[in-house]
């Protein structure tokens, strides 16, 4: 008989009593293997809630790798012992043994497995209890949600096992190695199964809000093909020499389907990152989240990957970690309401309430970093001040204002640990038209530049509109202008200017690394980055100066090692990933 574990909980007195009847005892927290497959839409509801079962030792939405490991972002927190991420940020002394990465190993396979699961089951009952159109459905969403926990890995660790319903109905999963499939193969085994959910998904889904439909499968795999179009993923064999025009073709294919849906881009940038927006037409699919009062359940379903994010002393679990980084700050800095592009950190700059200057900033940097002076998410009775960082002498005194909730809005579990319910995006419009924009200035198409041109000034008009509604108060620092023609007149301008803007855009939301190594940069931008932000300071404080020990070694550090008890759980079924021990 099948059975399944719900919970893990151990009653350690009862097994210690040594009575013989114990193991006749049938288990709690187990629930009838039968029964359970006999009701595929649970599973399915199952195999949903385990992409939002994140903690902060394993945050699903990569915040420690896409931002911690990008000129971006400073870790933040107590200090550099605080958590395990520090060699995340500063790549050096990274290796296989860092417990995060085993968590979030595990856990993404934990999400794969439940999806196996709910395949099984729709298998074996889903026409018999859901009808042939609703099952056809429900499997579609589950190889959409198998191919996101794929990616996931893919992303992270390159060489992974791929396990899926056969191999478990097999039992065979301590017999399948990671290196049986290329890097390549494994992205194709990736797109296979955001192409089965897209033949099959409608463009909208009626039967409960937060599940995948074809304008997500959509976006998925324009994102795949955009991975796969620059190369292999290693440094000397990605970039603008190894671009493949018939995967660049894919994006624009895919990108058109979401460009043609009913999403779009919010009027406010500021109303993306407030939960009352959080599926507005700007969310294409989104991890969901709840208040307790929402679900009258004891916690909310909160997102407990960003619980460290909190501002110090601003929520009373506020930790300070996912500190931006001076380097973001004067990526902001506009002249004529453009980019500085090759003198923007010549030297360090940042606003300063009351003080308005003949520097001007994009007003983005307003809604995406938190600064002494400032209100904190729009509120002015929670102004920030330089108490509100908790150790400014390693991290500086920025804040990160994305993930976070107005503080008005009050906590959604207040005890020693305190969570947001902030939806976690993992494709929003705009990321998806600067995926579009992308792949139109790599491609030879006509007009593909003036497209590119008009989707990026699109968003930067949408920049400009987002200050009277919410910062308004920063009105006269703010300047931002539309690229005229001569910024698109040829590819290596006109990727510039979208590289550009897409920091911009998705600073702090766990992108930019992925970005920097997709493009075959990330060695010359994290090794500059790193020398600039150790000589960092504000208002007199220096900070960052941990980065005298960091440094990026391509080749190696483009993706992050095998975790070690993955490796030594049945020694010998994996390889590790070149040049890590």
């Amino acid at each position: 008989m099948k059975s399944l574990k719900i919970f893990s909980f151990a009653l350690i007195a009862a097994a210690l009593t040594g009575c013989n009847d114990f193991i006749d005892v049938p288990p709690t927290g187990v629930v009838d293997g039968e029964l359970a497959y006999s009701q595929p839409d649970k599973m399915v509801n199952s195999a949903y809630a385990a992409i939002g079962d994140c903690w902060y030792n394993y945050p699903f939405n990569l915040w420690p790798y896409g931002d911690l490991g990008s000129d971006d972002c400073l870790k933040g927190g107590g200090g550099t012992t605080d958590t395990g991420y520090h060699p995340m940020e500063i790549w050096s002394t990274l290796t296989s043994t860092a417990g995060e990465l085993d968590e979030l190993w595990y856990r993404l396979y934990c999400n794969i497995s439940r999806c196996n699961r709910a395949l099984v089951s729709l298998d074996e009952h889903g026409v018999e209890v859901l009808g042939e159109r609703v099952a056809a459905q429900r499997v579609a969403e589950v190889h959409f949600l198998r191919g996101h926990s794929y990616f996931k890995l893919l992303t992270m660790f390159r060489q992974i096992p791929w396990i899926d319903e056969e191999v478990f109905k097999a039992s065979s999963q301590e017999s399948v190695r990671n290196d049986e499939f290329t890097y390549e193969q494994l992205f194709e085994k990736v797109i296979n199964e955001f192409k089965q959910a897209y033949d099959v998904l409608p463009m909208e889904v009626t039967d409960g809000g937060g599940r995948a439909n074809k304008v997500a499968a959509a976006a998925y795999l324009a994102k795949c093909y955009l991975t796969l179009a620059w190369g292999d993923g290693y440094e000397a064999t990605d970039g603008v020499d190894f671009i493949n025009q018939e995967y660049m073709k894919k994006v624009i294919e895919y990108t058109e389907v979401v460009k043609n849906s009913r999403y779009g881009y919010l009027e406010d940038f500021g109303d993306i990152f407030l939960p009352e927006y959080k599926n507005s037409k700007e969310s294409i699919f989104a991890v969901q989240t709840s208040q307790y009062t929402e679900d009258n359940t004891r916690y909310g379903r909160a997102n407990w990957s960003n619980m460290l994010n909190g501002c110090w002393g601003i929520w009373s679990c506020g930790w300070d970690f996912h500190k931006p980084s001076q380097n973001l700050v004067n990526a902001f800095k506009t002249k004529d309401g453009l980019p500085m592009f090759d003198d923007y950190a010549a030297q360090d700059a940042y606003p300063v309430a009351g003080d308005v200057t003949a520097q001007k900033w994009d007003p983005r940097l307003f809604h995406t970093v938190g600064m002494p002076g400032f209100p904190y998410k729009y509120e002015a009775e929670y102004t920030l001040t330089t108490d509100n960082s908790r150790t400014p002498n390693t991290y500086g005194y920025y804040t990160s204002l994305k993930e976070v909730p107005q503080r008005s809005a009050g906590e959604t579990f207040d005890d020693s640990w305190q969570a947001f319910a902030m939806n976690d995006y993992v494709f929003r419009y705009t990321d998806v038209m600067l995926m579009r924009a992308e792949a139109l200035i790599e491609s030879d198409a006509a007009g593909a530049l003036e497209e590119a041109r008009t989707i990026i000034n699109d968003i930067r008009q949408r920049a400009a509109n987002s200050i009277e509604k919410h910062i308004g108060y920063a009105k006269d620092f703010c300047d931002i202008a539309l690229y005229p023609a001569s910024y698109f007149a040829d590819k290596a301008s006109a990727r510039k200017c979208l590289r550009w803007e897409r920091r911009l855009e998705m600073a702090m939301e766990s992108s930019r690394y992925f970005d920097l190594r997709r493009w075959g940069i990330a060695s010359e931008v994290l090794n500059k980055y790193f020398a600039l932000e150790e000589a960092s300071s504000y208002d007199g404080v220096q900070y960052g100066q941990y980065y005298k020990d960091a440094h990026y070694t391509a080749g190696k550090n483009e993706f992050y090692p095998i975790p070690y008890n993955q490796l030594y759980y049945v020694p010998g079924l994996y390889e590790q990933n070149k040049h890590y021990n």
